[in-house]
């Protein structure tokens, strides 16, 4: 639900905007987003004996360094609708629209092992070529038994599995015989 309102927040934004300015607001939502890890913080915002122009004034000045109005008339116009609990969900939509405007996405590799530079290249590579795009991989090393490469801004999950492919191989087998 959060999502479907952030949409109609950046839409409204984003319109009559060019693609710099939406880069800056993304860097602005994302830390303003990072904040909101602060339990201070949210208890503050929640807080119903503070009111809105305390509220207000404490986003707007995180978010002045951006010195646009429409950023403060957004931070305003969510204060006023009790809508401060969006701002992740905001910077979220934000960073997946510049990525797809730019093609540019960041995915992540999980193995139980070490996987050399030159995969991951080769698998950027290759990804970047299929779905013409930039893709940056990182690796994540945790108990996977196999390799699974997964693209959240495209929606793209590649997994082999060695469980898998060795139980598909038995099952093979068995049919044949």
């Amino acid at each position: 639900m959060e999502e479907l309102i952030a949409k109609k927040y950046i839409k409204a934004l984003s319109s009559g905007s060019d693609l710099a300015f939406m880069e800056n607001v993304s860097e602005i939502f994302s830390a303003l987003s990072d904040s909101f890890s602060d339990k201070k913080l949210v208890s503050i915002l929640d807080n119903t004996h503070v009111n809105a122009s305390d509220k207000s004034s404490i986003l707007l000045d995180a978010v002045k360094s951006a010195q646009s109005d429409k950023v403060n008339n957004l931070i305003k116009l969510l204060v006023a609708h009790k809508r401060i609990n969006i701002i992740p969900a905001i910077a979220k939509e934000l960073q997946k629209n510049i990525a797809n405007a730019t093609k540019t996405y960041k995915g992540l590799v999980y193995s139980n092992s070490d996987i050399d530079t030159n995969v991951m290249s080769e698998l950027s590579n290759g990804l970047s070529k299929k779905f013409d795009s930039t893709i940056t991989l990182s690796s994540i090393k945790n108990d996977f038994n196999g390799i699974k490469v997964e693209v959240a801004g495209l929606g793209v999950e590649i997994n082999l599995s060695k469980d898998r492919i060795d139980s598909q191989i038995i099952e093979h087998i068995i049919k044949a015989i």
